[in-house]
């Protein structure tokens, strides 16, 4: 991850990673208010009907009062980094130089911790402002094995959290992502690369089998985020540190026969401890 304040350039510290300067030397620019309060309805109304595009999105606002394009929805739906989730042609695009990898759970069984694990990236609105956030999931436990919060959808964020996972949890089979630039990036895939782990990025039929992973984020949302207004994100952190500890030790799911997602995740594995 870049460290602006750091001896050594950001230009070589760049070349490192493996990332444009171009995006590091991007500071993201603050949402209007009238942004942040239209981008925390659309939020809802995508986990409400997450089959609805920036058409049906604009219509539904238009219905509630909110006077907005269908341009506009869909330029704040890629800036929360949210799609309708139906299936579609594959349209996602990758950074440019960055490989796309196929993906390797069509018909696939997973009935195992530790097979398949995933990850993704969904928006968090706050008092004033959102930042991001991003979780790797056991995909047969739906345990949530780290998690890290960033005001920037650099890809530094996501491999930290990878690494904390793999340092407590060994590693998986298989690593599934959508074919965002944080998870096509060098960085990232070096990192499952490094550790012979395959890499399974959505194609035709993702859509079915990540519905899961909506029902998390809907989960989160419901449950804690959107009965919060997290004032900083020392304070979100602290707040979702919480929260996941329930959600993993706690929360019964019905797709787990009742189970939790630690009963579900450690019952057939020796726990591996904290590094």
């Amino acid at each position: 991850m870049i460290d602006r304040s750091h001896d050594l350039p950001i230009t070589r510290q760049a070349r490192m990673l493996n990332v444009s300067r171009g995006s590091v030397y991007y500071l993201p620019q603050p949402a209007s208010a009238a942004d942040l309060v239209l981008m925390r309805r659309m939020d809802e109304l995508h986990l409400e009907f997450p089959f609805a595009g920036s058409r049906m999105l604009r219509d539904l606002l238009t219905a509630e009062g909110f006077q907005t394009g269908r341009r506009h929805v869909a330029t704040l739906m890629k800036r929360m980094r949210i799609q309708a989730v139906y299936r579609k042609p594959n349209t996602s695009k990758p950074a440019p130089g960055h490989k796309i990898y196929p993906y390797l759970l069509r018909n696939v069984p997973v009935t195992r911790p530790n097979q398949v694990w995933t990850m993704d990236i969904s928006y968090v609105p706050m008092a004033r402002g959102f930042v991001y956030l991003a979780a790797v999931i056991d995909w047969f436990s739906r345990r949530v094995l780290s998690w890290r919060l960033s005001i920037t959808m650099e890809a530094g964020f996501c491999v930290e959290a990878v690494e904390e996972a793999l340092a407590r949890h060994g590693k998986p089979e298989i690593f599934n992502t959508d074919q965002g630039s944080q998870f096509t990036s060098t960085a990232f895939t070096g990192l499952l690369a490094g550790n012979s782990i395959a890499i399974s990025m959505d194609g035709r039929g993702a859509w079915r089998d990540n519905v899961f992973v909506e029902r998390l984020w809907r989960s989160v949302k419901y449950e804690e985020i959107y009965l919060k207004a997290y004032g900083t994100v020392a304070e979100a952190r602290k707040s979702l540190a919480s929260y996941f500890g329930f959600y993993n030790s706690r929360r019964p799911h019905s797709s787990l026969d009742r189970q939790t997602p630690d009963q579900a995740y450690f019952t057939p594995l020796p726990q591996i401890a904290a590094a």
